[in-house]
């Protein structure tokens, strides 16, 4: 049979508000809202409740001795501190614990051990998640040894598509021999049109032509080879005669 949970055991993980009250908290009057009955953050044994019955003033409780809450801090309207207290004299005091106030909800300050614990908890509870998971994947086998198994990984490189290796359209050697064919193309029929810019219209490229020589010249130089060829050749001389052979 289990045993009934307290709230009182632990009270950093509940909160409590009261609605009717949100909307005239101030400083004057927040300390009667977190002495409400229904508020389990209040103990109702301490010197406020003592004060609040003989209906004297929160000023008499600097010359009691016991629990007592005070208003520590107050940023109106959202936020408001109380703080719990063991009062020894009217000069010396004892923290207990803090309470604030956001938006009328009051909720328990946690210490200090109580932050470093939960933090340390999430750390490990963090760390141990990692090992639990890095163990799912490993596998061992005494020939190969260890290894790791990734699922996920083997998914994704089926479904992803298989990339084609790029070709190279063409080899060092053909790029270099095919702009030389062109440079010679170039050379021997240069482009009539030219465009300084995409979309202006194209210029005509003006060629220039050598100069042709006069007509004069042209019959002279016709003239001088067709009398050279008609000079007389210079006459060839004769085979030597054969002389009889003396027997």
């Amino acid at each position: 049979m289990m045993a009934a949970v307290d709230f009182r055991d632990n009270l950093l993980g509940i909160s409590w508000v009261d609605s009717g009250w949100v909307p005239i908290l101030n400083p004057g009057n927040v300390l009667d809202y977190f002495s409400e009955r229904s508020n389990p953050f209040y103990d109702r044994t301490c010197n406020n409740e003592v004060v609040k019955m003989q209906r004297l003033t929160l000023e008499h409780l600097n010359q009691m001795v016991g629990v007592e809450y005070i208003l520590l801090h107050a940023q109106e309207p959202i936020l408001y501190i109380i703080r719990k207290q063991q009062r020894q004299s009217p000069t010396q005091v004892i923290p207990m614990a803090d309470y604030y106030i956001i938006a009328g909800v009051v909720y328990q300050a946690p210490d200090l051990g109580t932050v470093i614990s939960s933090r340390v908890l999430s750390a490990v509870h963090g760390i141990q998640s990692a090992f639990d998971e890095a163990m799912a994947y490993c596998r061992y086998h005494p020939s190969k040894g260890y290894w790791w198994h990734f699922k996920d990984q083997e998914e994704r490189e089926k479904a992803k598509p298989k990339s084609k290796k790029k070709e190279e359209p063409s080899s060092l050697f053909q790029r270099h021999r095919v702009d030389t064919l062109l440079l010679d193309l170039r050379t021997k029929f240069p482009p009539t049109f030219y465009q300084p810019k995409p979309g202006e219209k194209p210029i005509p490229v003006e060629v220039k032509k050598e100069p042709e020589p006069p007509a004069e010249a042209v019959k002279q130089e016709e003239r001088e080879p067709a009398a050279k060829s008609a000079a007389p050749a210079p006459p060839s001389k004769p085979p030597p005669e054969k002389r009889a052979r003396l027997q």
